[in-house]
């Protein structure tokens, strides 16, 4: 074994930084994130990796992965001690005992509260032999309770976005009405190269100073060169209906765009977007073999394995939201006079009797489940868990994930790399409308993916701002 402890008095005169469980769980290589440090690990944490490590999913994955890192730095000497994690970042790692009493505490049952009190009662300990301790957690609650103990507490901020300068994946410039129609992509360029960073894949929005709804838009596309977006109409039925619906379209049409990021407030056709393009591509452009749709199953309520009936049944449910857009995409199918692809036509919803438009509430789920059903037996849409996705090789679909702010980074890199050839994948949700407890807008895996991505030339990603769905939920959205 090879001896690499330190004294007891080296490791009280460096800064220490105890990490939550929650941390770890986040990233299960949080301790090589810090340099020159010491890390301590309470034993509390590692009781709860071992409750978390039988669990078949992220959490589990990562409890395992960071005991064994664990396991692998115990070989260097005694963790109780102190070890150096590598010689590159000059960090040491403890592992600090249980404290016998917790004197702040009141007697309580709830053992999630008694696990925080052991950590915080740790860090206090800590603080008391002289050592600069700053406690590491996500858990919110946990950080105003060390404040009000004075301890020293942060979030873990490593991946974070910063909220003010997150990419939008647009810009806007405006001009007089003249200047704008005169303007020319080589006008474009100077005027970005002068004012501006841009990215590949990047949309300049050139308005009208005195009327924001007269614009031209523009998409920047690498080595200086810029291409103007015009309006597209899809199966003689379907356009954009605000600019950022124009950007979103322009990219999902794009098959040498591999990676597309959709982030926006409910309501701005993110997922409507995604599918419609989705189903183009699959049915009539004969680009892809399959449109793949997966949603974390993350629940408000109950989990899906609550829910009565098989896999498919219980997906059914979860995947209501899927469901409904795509109804409404082959109800408005219904209303076109011709259409021009045998393929739509063949699952296109018939027209209804007066009878079923009398009982419509019922006939309308009945519907879209025959629709969906329809789409899947032809091979053309597949519903899936994410859960199922890991381990697997995509190639040559049309992949769309649903309601990825529930994601942690290191989630969207294993579902992403699933990619195989001629695959493209789309990232929709709502980074506003976190289920997660320990994720925000600056580390969920959609913002954090999106920023990462900005400079690679086979992504693009937009920022969808307005609602389309109707003047309420405008209004909700805004006041409540």
């Amino acid at each position: 074994m090879e001896d690499k402890n330190l004294k007891p008095t080296e490791i009280r005169t460096s800064r220490v930084f105890v990490l939550d469980t929650n941390v770890i769980l986040h990233d299960p290589n949080a301790i090589l994130s810090f340099k020159g440090v010491v890390v301590a690990i309470p034993f509390i944490v590692l009781e709860e990796l071992d409750k978390f490590k039988k669990e078949n999913n992220e959490k589990g994955r990562n409890a395992r992965e960071a005991i064994r890192l664990l396991d692998d730095l115990r070989k260097k000497g005694h963790l109780s001690e102190g070890v150096k994690v590598n010689s590159d970042i000059n960090t040491i790692l403890r592992v600090i005992p249980n404290p016998q009493k917790i004197l702040f505490s009141c007697v309580t049952t709830d053992i999630h509260e008694v696990k925080d009190n052991l950590i915080l009662q740790t860090v206090h300990d800590l603080m008391n032999q002289g050592m600069e301790v700053t406690l590491v957690t996500k858990d919110i609650n946990v950080r105003v309770k060390a404040d009000a103990l004075k301890i020293d507490a942060e979030d873990y901020t490593k991946g974070k976005v910063s909220y003010d300068d997150y990419y939008k994946g647009w810009s806007r410039i405006q001009m007089p009405a003249v200047d704008l129609k005169l303007l020319s992509l080589k006008d474009v360029f100077s005027i970005v190269d002068a004012n501006y960073e841009i990215y590949s894949n990047e949309f300049i929005i050139a308005e009208n100073v005195d009327n924001p709804n007269n614009y031209r838009l523009f998409r920047y596309l690498g080595e200086k060169k810029f291409k103007e977006v015009q309006n597209i109409r899809l199966m003689n039925t379907f356009e954009a209906k605000n600019v950022q619906q124009l950007m979103a379209l322009d990219l999902l049409m794009d098959d040498n765009i591999k990676l597309v990021t959709l982030l926006g407030p409910a309501g701005t056709g993110k997922t409507f977007l995604a599918l419609l393009a989705g189903l183009y591509k699959v049915m009539h452009a004969r680009a892809y073999r399959k449109l793949l749709v997966a949603r974390p199953v993350i629940a408000l309520g109950a989990d899906v394995g609550y829910l009565p009936g098989d896999l498919q049944e219980k997906l059914h449910f979860w995947m209501q939201p899927v469901n409904d857009n795509i109804e409404f995409i082959y109800s408005h199918l219904q209303k076109t006079p011709i259409h021009e692809d045998e393929e739509f036509d063949s699952v296109r919803p018939r027209k209804k009797s007066k009878f079923q438009d009398q009982h419509h509430h019922q006939d309308w789920h009945v519907q879209t489940h025959s629709i969906v059903e329809q789409l899947q037996r032809k091979g053309v849409l597949s519903l899936e868990a994410i859960t199922y996705m890991r381990g697997r090789s995509i190639p040559y679909q049309f992949v769309l994930i649903d309601e990825v702010q529930n994601l942690t980074p290191h989630e969207v890199k294993t579902i992403v790399s699933r990619a195989g050839e001629g695959t493209k994948v789309i990232l929709a949700g709502d980074p506003y409308q976190i289920d997660s407890p320990y994720l925000d807008f600056t580390s969920n895996g959609l913002t954090v993916t999106t920023d990462r991505f900005k400079s690679n030339d086979i992504f693009g990603g937009v920022f969808l701002e307005t609602s389309e769905r109707s003047e309420l939920a405008k209004i909700a959205a805004e006041i409540l």
